[in-house]
């Protein structure tokens, strides 16, 4: 039998997603949770891997069992055995061609930061505080230039090891309500540090250190060292993964409470 299940973390405490020598990562407890209800070893797959501080309102997750239990079993079972900065958000039992990350049509992530004179303390986890005011519309105009099917390789991490650079953007907004700024990205796929290295590149942008067309010189130079700093990665939230309507998968976290700050913005 396999089950899907949606994921939310805070990552503060953790070296990512993936299970690590040094350091627990979010696979780590995941596992040993719902290998308390299985009763016997289980090995999860996820829909993307998240980097160390990077958190998660709409993480998939998939698992093979042999043990038999209701949906509801197993949503009460793994979060009676999760910390409390992890929560299984749904379970479903899906067909076994489901994939988490093979069967995914498309990710998406929102940067937050928060841009006022005064730092946040509740915030300081969970968004990059920007001191100086931003053009949120030349940001938003050297987006633009990012969307599309493109070679990367400018917005990788020097570490990253995926077989190709090419990646398909099919969104990315900046918009501002009040003392928030947010960068959502959808995509086909995303490289290693790629939405942080993007956000980083759209601050340089709205600080007023570079025109909105140079998002579009750094995308077409190939060359990391030309796109300016990596952006923190405490601001940033893996928000949703979409999936064929046949696995029945439920949508994504748009409206987890604390994520949408357009409805209550600091």
């Amino acid at each position: 039998m396999r089950i899907a299940l949606g994921i939310e973390y805070d990552g503060s405490a953790y070296v990512g997603w993936q299970r690590q020598t040094s350091g627990t990562g979010v696979q780590e407890k995941l596992e040993e949770a719902v290998c308390m209800v299985a009763d016997h070893p289980v090995e999860t797959v996820c829909a993307g891997r998240t980097d160390t501080g990077v958190h998660a309102a709409g993480q998939v997750a998939h698992f093979d069992t042999r043990a038999e239990r209701t949906e509801r079993s197993w949503l009460l079972g793994i979060n009676s055995n999760l910390p409390d900065d992890i929560n299984a958000t749904w379970v479903r039992f899906v067909d076994g061609e489901f994939h988490a990350r093979f069967s995914a049509e498309s990710r998406s992530y929102r940067y937050l930061i928060l841009n006022r004179p005064v730092r946040s303390s509740l915030f300081r986890n969970r968004a990059w505080w920007v001191h100086e005011s931003l053009n949120v519309d030349a940001m938003a105009e050297g987006a633009s230039l990012l969307l599309g099917k493109h070679d990367f390789s400018a917005f990788r991490a020097a570490g990253c090891q995926a077989a190709t650079a090419v990646r398909e953007v099919t969104r990315l907004d900046v918009r501002r309500a009040g003392y928030w700024v947010t960068v959502d990205v959808v995509a086909n796929a995303f490289l290693q540090h790629m939405v942080r290295n993007i956000a980083g590149a759209l601050v340089a942008i709205g600080r007023g250190n570079e025109a909105p067309g140079w998002a579009g010189t750094v995308l077409a130079s190939r060359d990391r060292t030309a796109g300016g700093i990596t952006a923190p990665p405490y601001g940033l939230t893996f928000m949703d993964v979409s999936y064929p309507e046949r696995f029945g998968v439920p949508p994504g976290s748009a409206d987890t409470p604390g994520i949408n700050v357009y409805d209550s913005p600091l």
